[in-house]
């Protein structure tokens, strides 16, 4: 029997972040409303008379006095679980114009899914390439190209806290190289940034205004093509290590550099 785990986290108005969602949620009682302002505002002289409190139904003219619910969504495209394209890493990629998410080959999106599991760092410890060959050692797995790699921090616990933003493991770019090495395209982590903590790497960068301190797992990708997940949660439900396949397919937003997507393990 096929079995899908849920592996994504919402988009949710009510953390307070970096770049805050709000959603306004239209009820189906106030639909009725919503519905005579659209159809009015449509029609010339229409928004004078929905002022002054004409209507063209009402609500005991409506099924259960009830429209349908909406809800407007204004959220940046890293809200929530997203899959980031090229495109977000820089303008360019391996000398050619960055693949948008739209361009995302969705061969990437879908996959062979391993998991690996490094739940024992605590901020600042971050992920290198020595910690991802000592956790394919455990499992007694190779990477093969295309695998769909999974970083497992347990960092969605801390979702709704000052540490899910500040106090996270990041990775470092040897380790991001070391699984493009083993040909993965597509990888993801259950943490706000495949970085290391935002605000960390800024307050380093701006006192030594070194390049290599500022975003260097996603700059990584302006050199060489791949796509990451972020906001991943729910990974320690996923039984075993590898042997499952991961689905991530992105929304398509038009002309940007990432989508927002329900990731799953199916097993």
């Amino acid at each position: 029997m096929m079995k899908i785990i849920d592996l994504s986290l919402p988009i949710d108005d009510s953390l307070v972040e970096t770049h805050a969602a709000t959603i306004e949620r239209i009820t189906h009682k106030a639909g009725v409303e919503h519905f005579n302002w659209v159809v009015m505002s449509k029609q010339p002289g229409g928004q004078e008379l929905f002022d002054k409190g004409e209507r063209v139904a009402t609500a005991e003219e409506i099924p259960d006095g009830e429209m349908l619910s909406l809800e407007i969504v204004n959220s940046s495209v890293h809200m929530g679980s997203h899959v980031d394209a090229p495109f977000h890493y820089g303008s360019t990629c391996e000398g050619k114009p960055a693949k948008q998410i739209m361009d995302v080959p969705l061969e990437w999106c879908y996959g062979p899914g391993v998991v690996l599991d490094f739940t024992h760092l605590k901020f600042p410890d971050a992920i290198g390439k020595k910690e991802v060959v000592a956790a394919l050692e455990k499992i007694n797995y190779k990477l093969k190209p295309m695998d769909i790699v999974l970083l497992y921090t347990g960092g969605d616990k801390l979702l709704g806290t000052d540490d899910y933003v500040n106090k996270y493991v990041g990775c470092t770019p040897d380790a991001i190289e070391y699984l493009l090495d083993c040909g993965i395209k597509m990888m993801g982590v259950d943490t706000i940034g495949l970085d290391r903590p935002c605000f960390l790497m800024f307050k380093e960068f701006l006192t030594t205004k070194d390049k290599s301190k500022i975003w260097p797992c996603h700059f990584l990708g302006r050199r060489r093509e791949y796509c990451h997940m972020e906001r991943l949660g729910n990974l320690g439900a996923i039984p075993k290590p590898f042997g499952f396949t991961v689905s991530c397919l992105p929304v398509k937003v038009k002309n940007a550099g990432a989508g927002w997507s329900r990731v799953v393990a199916i097993l």
